[in-house]
């Protein structure tokens, strides 16, 4: 390809790879594209384990991580202890599931699963900075950053590093607070993704974006999955693709089966947006518990992190020790609708490049 990011980072096709798991971030690079590590859910140990795995088996490719740092947040250093949460909000959660007949835990359970994410919440420019301090002993080629514009001061550390930086965009003044920072590209992520994610879609957010960040390439992310969906991203002046969703349905992933499973039978509109999972908008898997937080008469979702300590500490936990089918969930975008088979990495990888040269060839066709 003749791609400004293929020269960039010396990868065969600009598909760009986010994932939780290891193992997608090493076999996406191993298939020519690039994975990038999401760092949401690791505590520092776990980080330093995941990046020497990596780098023992990624065999030279190149790789990123992607981090948590934005411009608003709740102090976690003042929410240590789960008592901290509302009692209104502990109830509500406490009385769904009773009335689900889900086992409740005991309370030394409930602590221990609030302060294991605390220890992988990283929501402070500080906390942020001290993961990336384990990631800078390692060869990484790509910082991004999820949640707002990274500082400048890391943007220049980075670079004296040889690292490039990138971060994601759901408003075009978004994208401009990147480009003025200092990162050397933008990702704009249309409403269709998974996570957090805005309200604009990518079929007007890429373009829109393209304009006015130019000459820095753009990586379009929402809603791919397919070789026809990369053609269009290019076609709307992407240099490449940001793919999460997609990953999620291969045998690499990080999935339980039980969530798996139920992501195969998933349709487009099974993923929705909801404050109910952590605090800010989030596409997720459509569960009971999404469900419950929108019947009359339910709190208000608490800002977060705490409403997702509220989550994990008496939700996610209790219902993943049952495997409670109704309440599993997991972020994903609307791509789920077509996420009906297990497959590989390489794999899609290898589908995705096939249909894009097959598009290419029929609009030679019809163009002339």
């Amino acid at each position: 390809m003749k791609n400004r990011l293929c020269e960039m980072f010396g990868i065969d096709a600009p598909i760009f790879a986010f994932s939780h798991c290891r193992d997608v971030v090493v076999e996406v690079s191993k298939a020519g594209g690039f994975g990038v590590l999401g760092m949401a859910r690791a505590h520092a140990d776990r980080l330093e384990e995941d990046l020497r795995w990596i780098d023992a088996h990624i065999g030279g490719r190149p790789y990123g991580v992607d981090i948590l740092m934005p411009s608003k947040y709740e102090d976690v250093a003042s929410h240590q202890d789960i008592d901290a949460l509302p009692r209104e909000h502990v109830e509500f959660v406490q009385k769904l599931l009773d009335d689900a007949g889900i086992p409740r835990l005991a309370p030394e359970q409930a602590d221990a699963a609030a302060r294991e994410l605390l220890k992988g919440l990283h929501l402070t420019p500080r906390d942020s900075l001290a993961m990336l301090e384990v990631c800078f002993r390692h060869p990484i080629k790509l910082i991004v950053n999820a949640l707002g514009s990274p500082p400048r001061e890391l943007v220049e550390r980075a670079h004296a590093q040889g690292i490039k930086v990138a971060a994601l965009a759901g408003k075009l003044e978004h994208a401009i607070k990147h480009r003025d920072v200092g990162c050397d590209m933008v990702i704009a992520v249309g409403t269709e993704a998974a996570g957090h994610t805005g309200n604009i879609s990518s079929m007007v957010l890429w373009p829109r974006v393209v304009d006015a960040v130019a000459p820095i390439p753009v990586l379009g992310g929402g809603g791919v999955g397919r070789g026809r969906q990369v053609a269009a991203a290019l076609a709307l002046g992407c240099e490449g693709v940001w793919c999460g969703s997609i990953w999620l349905k291969t045998v690499q992933s990080e999935l339980t089966p039980e969530i798996r499973k139920k992501l195969m039978k998933a349709g487009g509109d099974d993923a929705v947006l909801t404050k109910s999972v952590t605090g800010k908008q989030c596409r997720t898997l459509r569960n009971a518990f999404t469900e419950a937080w929108n019947r009359p008469g339910a709190p208000q979702p608490l800002p977060a992190p705490l409403q997702n300590m509220l989550w994990w500490a008496h939700g996610r936990t209790r219902v993943e020790r049952v495997n409670a089918e109704e309440f599993l969930t997991y972020p994903v975008g609307q791509l789920v609708g077509d996420m009906n088979e297990e497959t590989s990495v390489r794999q899609v990888v290898q589908d995705m490049l096939v249909e894009l040269a097959d598009t290419k060839a029929r609009m030679d066709d019809m163009l002339g």
